[in-house]
């Protein structure tokens, strides 16, 4: 079932009063197919920060996380010691989860290991699918899938890798985000 935003457009999530940024993601990011690894970083740290937590909460810390982790400049995270992790700890603009914070150095050297190897992460995780994204239009939220044989097979490698906090509901959540998969309700303007 879809919401109504303070414009009139039906969306999945957000855009009611209060939540316009909400409904902004909605419109302009989620779901569009990203092809940029700096951004599939991004939404790779961030999918993970909102493990236990909304995406609501994570995505209004997300110009914190930006700031605290350069840019998501995965080179940058990947050089990232143990000294300028734990200040993290005291940064109010992010979730200050030690595991979390932690897990971006993890997870960047792991990322540059698979653009190594790949040429680009990019390459990699796209290469999963078979021709275009699946198109699924659940009629609410409690009928969209939570994971994919695909997912579980992205969560497997990462985990292998090194990777934390991609278990295989971040990952679809993930696929979500930069349209490896098409979820939005049947009655969302965008479907």
């Amino acid at each position: 079932m879809t919401i109504a935003g303070s414009d009139g457009k039906h969306r999945c999530f957000g855009g009611q009063p209060g939540k316009e940024f909400y409904g902004e993601y909605h419109d302009e990011e989620w779901g569009v197919p990203v092809h940029d690894d700096r951004l599939l970083f991004e939404n790779l740290i961030l999918e993970g920060a909102q493990a236990g937590l909304s995406w609501e909460t994570v995505l209004r810390k997300r110009d914190g996380y930006r700031r605290a982790f350069h840019g998501f400049d995965v080179e940058r995270c990947a050089a990232m010691g143990d000294e300028e992790l734990e200040l993290l700890r005291d940064d109010v603009g992010i979730i200050r989860n030690r595991l979390k914070i932690y897990s971006v150095r993890k997870n960047a050297l792991a990322f540059l290991d698979i653009q190594r190897e790949f040429g680009s992460f990019d390459v990699w995780l796209w290469g999963h699918l078979d021709g275009a994204p699946p198109v699924n239009r659940p009629a609410r939220f409690a009928d969209m899938a939570s994971t994919s044989p695909i997912s579980d097979a992205i969560s497997k490698t990462l985990k292998k890798r090194g990777m934390s906090f991609v278990g295989s509901t971040i990952i679809y959540a993930y696929m979500q985000a930069i349209g490896m998969t098409d979820d939005h309700l049947a009655g969302c303007w965008k479907a």
